[in-house]
This record gives C-alpha cells, sequence and structure tokens, in this order.
C-alpha cells in the first residue's frame, strides 16, 4: 500500500519562506511521479508542482514559477517543496499526491498525503 507523510506547514509572514516534505513508503519511488496540490476552502484542489517518476521532469504552475522548488531525494523516499517569497494568496492546505504521472487532475491520483497547512500572515 502506497503510503504518504507529507509535513512542514506552519505560519510564516508575507515574503518568508517553508519547505514542505513528502515520505513515500510502500511503492517503488523512482516509478512514481509525485504532485504538490494545494487547497483552500470552498475552493477546487489545484496543482502547484509535480516531479515525474523516472527522468524526474519538473512542472510549476504559473503562480509558483520562480518562487518554489520542487526536488527529490532517492535515497530517502522524499519529496521537498521549497517554498519562497511566500504571499497570504499561498494560504491552504497543502497534499502531496503520488501516481504514475504528472496527470494535471487531482481526480487522477490515488494515493495522497493527510495534508499540511500552510499559513502566510503578517
Amino acid at each position: 500500500e502506497v503510503q504518504l507523510q507529507a509535513s512542514g506547514g506552519g505560519l510564516v509572514q508575507p515574503g518568508g519562506s517553508l519547505r514542505l516534505s513528502c515520505v513515500a513508503s510502500g511503492l517503488t519511488f523512482d516509478d512514481y511521479a509525485i504532485k504538490w496540490f494545494r487547497q483552500v476552502p470552498g475552493k477546487e484542489r489545484e496543482g502547484v508542482s509535480c516531479i515525474s517518476s523516472g527522468d524526474r521532469r519538473i512542472f510549476y504552475d504559473d503562480s509558483v514559477k520562480g518562487r518554489f522548488t520542487i526536488s527529490s531525494d532517492n535515497a530517502k523516499n522524499t519529496v521537498y517543496l521549497q517554498m519562497n517569497r511566500l504571499t497570504p494568496d499561498d494560504t491552504a492546505v497543502y497534499y502531496c499526491a503520488a501516481d504514475k504521472g504528472c496527470w494535471y487532475s487531482s481526480t487522477d491520483f490515488h494515493s495522497w498525503g493527510q495534508g499540511t497547512q500552510v499559513t502566510v500572515s503578517s
């Protein structure tokens, strides 16, 4: 069974930084893409960034390009999301998800972490 454990959220001031971690187990890490989504109440879950299986290609939503960096540590079965220059619009619950590809829609991902709250506020 694939299990994902997301962590690293918290309260940060605008302009600050956080690093989220997603630790995966129960899978062959290289065979899976890991994608970060975020969700605010009343809105659909939106994709933030994805790292593909195999060659580890990276994708970002336009809203985070240049501010967020996704990376993976295969030895630790962990994907990180470094978030810099945070703004209040980045406030959300962040989820990591795993599947065979960097699909666009959250409904195409079958394995999910529990979510970690990121709050950007002064």
